[in-house]
């Protein structure tokens, strides 16, 4: 795995307009879904509209706290087994009942989706084989001890196995496939435009207040924020820093705020002797990779200066980082604060290094992901300058970026990772939820 550095964790607004009592309701999300398959892509907006139509055996509560969820409760049995006490009277959006066959059929579809972008294969690695016991109780072999087993599960989305059996991502994105036992039933996505949902009247955690909800993709803060003031949607996320103030000053909007989950980071290729996006001072090739070395690494670092970053570009609508997990979650140390702005010490350890010359880089990023994503990038650049590393900044369309870096193409990229505690550079696992 690449080394990553982090700088800060960010905040997500959400700004609603008496949508609490309507029918049906309108929001507008920074990013689309990239499908509809619960199984296809390890994505924060995947997600977000996942765990609106399926549900997972282990939830995870505001600060990363499991709870129950399609699993009434869960215990080791042996030091390699894990038994899961199923939900009883639960059924899915075509009236078939949830039964263990169906957490074995999704456990073992998940890991195995074609030209999965990001595969959920990282959540079962450790599963050895799955046995039912009976409909309601599934026991999980692993490969050894695995405490976090049920941190995974909860990433894993429980599908209909006699409605998905046989079938590809296409037949979720058209609706085929797409049936849960979640709080909304799927009724229509067009791709980039928007994803209609019905309520489930008869969902085993109680009925959801919209009998409706049309979510709609619009990445760019200007028109989202003035679909929100013309009426046109009840609902944003992603209130950009710089209309924060001027959006919770008016009496009909209702602002909310919460520390996300979501680490902004710098995914550096450590891992190659030679990396693509890599010359020397004067663009020559190099035959060794800088990134490499962990002094070059931690000179990066310690370029960076997180406070500008998080008070200045993002108008203090994010904190400094010094670790994946954010501060209140299971697994999150106190121990390890936000590395300093030091860059004599930067500069230091180039020299060690040596690199005393510096050398030159691309740096990939997003324009459409995050907030302020590409001026982020942008600034990140010019910090690194700063210490002799010359850097080209690139940014593009996520998916072109996501897609680009899972091919291994950067040198560098500055990105975005929500992890499972319970990523600038925060952990999100809210985005674009109701």
């Amino acid at each position: 795995m690449r080394r990553l550095l982090l700088t800060c964790a960010a905040m997500l607004p959400l700004a609603g307009q008496g949508a609490s009592q309507a029918a049906e309701v309108k929001m507008a999300v920074r990013t689309d879904a990239s499908s509809i398959d619960p199984h296809y892509h390890v994505y924060t907006p995947n997600s977000a509209v996942f765990k609106h139509i399926f549900d997972t055996l282990v939830l995870t509560g505001s600060r990363g706290e499991l709870r129950p969820g399609l699993a009434e409760s869960w215990k080791t049995i042996e030091d390699d087994v894990w038994e899961f006490k199923l939900r009883p009277a639960v059924t899915f959006h075509d009236g078939s009942p949830f039964t263990a066959e169906d957490v074995a059929f999704s456990i073992a579809r998940a890991p195995n989706v074609p030209n999965s972008p990001s595969s959920y294969a990282q959540y079962t690695k450790l599963i050895a084989g799955t046995e039912i016991v009976d409909p309601l109780t599934i026991r999980i072999r692993t490969k050894g001890p695995a405490p976090t087993l049920p941190i995974d599960l909860a990433w894993i989305a429980i599908v209909s196995k006699k409605a998905a059996e046989g079938k590809a991502t296409s037949d979720f994105n058209s609706g085929l496939a797409a049936i849960g036992t979640g709080p909304y039933k799927f009724v229509e996505w067009v791709a980039a435009d928007h994803l209609t949902l019905v309520k489930n009247p008869t969902y085993w955690g109680g009925a959801e207040p919209w009998d409706r909800v049309t979510r709609r993709a619009i990445p760019a803060d200007a028109p989202r924020v003035a679909a929100l003031l013309a009426g046109d949607v009840d609902i944003i996320e992603g209130v950009p820093a710089v209309d924060r103030a001027r959006i919770a000053g008016m009496n009909t909007l209702s602002l909310f705020e919460c520390d996300a989950f979501r680490i902004i980071y710098l995914h550096m290729d450590s891992g190659r002797d030679v990396s693509p996006q890599i010359t020397d001072a004067s663009g020559g090739k190099l035959d060794r990779n800088p990134l490499r070395d962990a002094r070059v690494r931690r000179a990066i670092s310690y370029a960076i200066n997180r406070p500008a970053l998080t008070d200045r570009l993002l108008s203090g609508q994010a904190h400094p980082a010094g670790q994946y997990i954010p501060p209140g979650t299971p697994g999150a140390s106190k121990n390890l604060p936000p590395i300093p702005y030091e860059p004599d010490l930067a500069k230091k350890l180039m020299k060690e290094a040596g690199w005393e010359s510096g050398f030159n880089v691309v740096l990939n990023g997003s324009n459409d992901r995050y907030p302020s994503d590409a001026q982020v990038t942008q600034a990140v650049g010019q910090m690194l300058a700063r210490i002799g590393i010359k850097t080209e900044v690139q940014t593009m369309p996520a998916a072109m970026l996501f897609s680009r870096g899972s091919k291994l193409e950067f040198s560098m990229m500055l990105s975005g990772w929500v992890g499972s505690g319970g990523g600038l550079l925060a952990h999100d696992r809210a985005d674009g939820d109701l």
